[in-house]
């Protein structure tokens, strides 16, 4: 019989980093395939958009500002939920306590895996989230400066962001309506 070996994955973290260390960590989950099924960017002109959050948004919030009674040491100090993406910056504080401290993957798959469950018995929708996601450790103050400045500009600047273009396209959404 013939054995076949499959490919191995590649690891998605830095083995550079420790993802216990104390620190800001600024990342990004995406949706799978792309799909605007969290927000809706609404507005055009000077003022800035409206971000409408679908269900489903509003779920994913519900489970970013619980981050930190689930695990104590972290906290999203800041974040944004944008229709196929959510980008949000983490701060650890793994100083005494109980041991072993929760790694930024530990956090994001809680995350992913209690916010899947929860849109998923309101409506069947399968894999909210990619299997993975961005993350970046924040080297000092100008640096988390300028990723929550970006941030908070992203939702202004969606037509020229690198996602845009990717995935199902709700631009009219009602911030109630389910979009699959």
């Amino acid at each position: 019989m013939h054995k076949t070996t499959l490919p191995k994955r590649k690891p998605t973290r830095w083995s550079e980093i420790d993802y216990r260390a104390d620190g800001y960590y600024f990342l990004t989950i995406c949706t799978k395939n792309r799909k605007h099924v969290l927000s809706a960017i609404v507005g055009e002109g000077l003022a800035p958009p409206e971000v409408p959050l679908t269900p489903y948004g509003e779920i994913a919030q519900q489970q970013i500002l619980s981050i930190h009674q689930r695990f104590p040491s972290a906290t999203v100090t800041e974040y944004v939920i944008m229709p196929n993406h959510i980008h949000l910056i983490l701060a650890l504080q793994n100083t005494g306590g109980a041991s072993p401290f929760p790694t930024v993957s530990d956090i994001i798959c809680a995350f992913k895996s209690l916010t899947s469950r929860l849109c998923n018995q309101q409506n069947h929708i399968g894999t909210l989230f990619q299997r993975s996601f961005h993350d970046h450790a924040i080297r000092n103050g100008r640096e988390l400066k300028e990723i929550a400045n970006y941030m908070a500009q992203n939702p202004q600047n969606w037509q020229e962001d690198c996602l845009f273009g990717e995935g199902n396209h709700f631009p009219k959404l009602a911030p109630n309506a389910l979009p699959l």
